[in-house]
């Protein structure tokens, strides 16, 4: 069978699904207007073999329209990769430009001329300033000598951009080395560097960059939430919470329990929040915290592992999701209950980084080889929502969860750092191993500056296959709320609508084939989200089609119809 009857099929079946499922779902409220920020036909900015854009990130924007994104091309190989923007506050949107890719010199401290070759993770940018932060690997930047000879050290770093141009080093893995003690783990007693900064920094509007940071002392590995003030001309990195750190709620009769991971943090004004546990894999107490950004604040508890569950009846969380937005007053998160799951069966990937393919395919333990597939099965809960904490009134309030309207709000991933790869050339998530890694996703606006708020999030309508265990015909949809009880929850987007509702330029023929938006993707009115498109062309052969997307969501907009 042609590949172009395939995809004709697939996108049968996809409008099939959506009438199946369309009962359920929220009622669109006629279509937004979508500006382009960048798509498949733009060229990437400054690139000498002039290839066009071809993969994104979901991106991040400011509440002034300022979008920020990771881009790549196709080859040849190398294919252009990196990090760019474009103020989209103009009338016609200001020119789209680079702020760091593939290639570009690595910021001082650099004395090897090493250039980035790789940025793994998501940019995020300021609620109100360009200011722009991501991670970035390259080759090692910094060449010493030691007793025993030459050495080399440094292939990644947390990197921020003040201006939203100018690139300029926030953290790196140099701390051990004479003249970065700037850079060195704070908290520890002996001169320690970081090892690896997992996850998405964070910036504030003040210059702040908050990030994870992973690192080993004696042997054994530790985690905590760190940050570096780029406008202090102390400049030191300095500790919010580390696995020293005790956590607060815990029943009297525990004492001395510490942190034994912690999540990315997300920043705003002056204050951070971000996940803890006792224990990542079976977490048993733990929750959501806030702290003022700076050294070793307090911790406030804004919700724990084993509080209600608002809207459900005799219901507690048992975990939440690691991504947070954060708008300085509200807390948007996902979060689970109860026991009951589902088996989904997921089959290792087929592109991106091939060390990681091979890992999942030939090496990875938990991959089932009995077959000539090769997949892993995952228990997903049941019980899921969406939730908004006020961290001023302290009431949570329920957005979403899976039943009627919809099935499932965790998307999978298998990143990690295949043993043996070489780390410089790795797009590796963070330093461990490879895994599937879940992630749900949610983005959140403080409309006014006060206590009204509105949400995006993204969620999938279907069922698993009882015999394949995957989601053979399903529905995925970026879905809004504003100040639930008072307003209808309304579909913006789905996986059933012509791509020419997002992009003129778009195949004539195209569905969107996926959506995708992070927790920095709603600010002010505006929405910036990620799209893929698919269609069959005139000459029967398939046509794709993606770009980064911006709408202005208008105050009217839950009172269409």
């Amino acid at each position: 069978m042609k590949k172009s009857y395939i995809v004709s099929a697939l996108l049968s079946i996809g409008l099939l699904a959506s009438a199946a499922v369309a009962e359920d779902r929220p009622a669109s409220p006629g279509h937004l207007i979508w500006q382009t920020v960048a798509n498949n036909g733009d060229m990437v900015p400054e690139d000498g073999a002039g290839r066009p854009f071809n993969s994104y990130n979901p991106p991040s924007v400011s509440r002034e329209g300022f979008v920020v994104f990771r881009g790549r091309s196709r080859g040849p190989e190398p294919p252009a990769s990196g990090i760019f923007a474009r103020d989209m506050s103009h009338k016609n949107g200001g020119d789209l430009y680079r702020i760091a890719v593939r290639g570009m010199a690595v910021p001082s401290p650099n004395n090897t001329g090493a250039t980035f070759n790789e940025f793994p993770s998501f940019a995020r940018i300021a609620g109100r300033n360009p200011i722009v932060a991501t991670r970035g690997n390259s080759e090692p930047v910094w060449r010493y000598e030691t007793p025993e000879g030459e050495s080399r050290m440094g292939t990644s770093g947390v990197f921020a951009a003040l201006d939203g141009l100018n690139l300029e080093t926030a953290m790196t893995q140099l701390g051990v080395i004479s003249g970065f003690e700037d850079f060195q783990v704070t908290g520890v007693e002996i001169p320690t560097r970081f090892d690896q900064f997992p996850g998405a920094p964070s910036p504030t509007d003040k210059g702040l960059v908050l990030t994870k940071g992973n690192y080993t002392v004696n042997e054994v590995r530790h985690t905590g939430i760190f940050y570096r003030d780029l406008l202090d001309s102390d400049g030191a990195v300095k500790l919010i919470a580390n696995t020293a750190t005790q956590i607060p709620n815990v029943p009297e009769d525990v004492t001395g329990l510490t942190f034994g991971s912690t999540a990315p943090p997300s920043a705003a004004d002056d204050q951070v929040v971000f996940v803890g546990y006792d224990n990542e894999e079976n977490p048993a107490y733990g929750g959501i915290y806030l702290a003022r950004i700076k050294p070793q604040p307090a911790l406030k508890t804004l919700i724990g592992l084993g509080a209600q569950v608002p809207g459900v009846k005799n219901a507690t969380f048992t975990r939440f999701g690691e991504a947070l937005s954060f708008d300085g007053r509200h807390v948007a998160f996902w979060g689970t209950w109860g026991h009951e799951t589902r088996t989904l069966r997921l089959h290792c990937p087929t592109e991106g980084n091939r060390d990681r393919r091979i890992f999942c395919i030939d090496i990875d333990p938990e991959t089932n080889r009995d077959t000539e597939e090769r997949w892993q099965e995952k228990e997903i809960p049941i019980h899921q929502g969406f939730f908004v904490h006020d961290i001023k009134t302290g009431k949570t309030t329920l957005l979403a969860l899976t039943g009627n309207q919809y099935d499932d709000f965790l998307y999978w991933n298998y990143s990690g750092h295949p043993p043996g790869a070489n780390e410089g050339n790795s797009d590796a998530e963070d330093s461990e191993s490879p895994r599937w890694r879940s992630a749900a996703f949610i983005a959140l606006s403080n409309l006014n500056g006060g206590a009204s708020f509105a949400a995006a999030f993204k969620a999938r309508s279907g069922d698993i296959d009882p015999e394949t265990r995957v989601y053979e015909e399903f529905v995925d949809g970026i879905y809004f709320q504003r100040a639930p009880g008072k307003f209808p929850q309304i579909t913006l987007l789905d996986t059933t609508m012509p791509g020419t509702l997002l992009d003129a330029q778009a195949p004539v023929d195209a569905i969107i084939s996926s959506l995708g938006l992070e927790r920095d993707s709603f600010r002010g009115n505006y929405l910036a989200i990620t799209a893929s498109m698919e269609g069959v062309s005139d000459v029967e052969e398939e046509s794709t089609w993606a770009g980064i997307y911006l709408a202005d969501i208008p105050k009217s907009i839950d009172k269409s119809k």
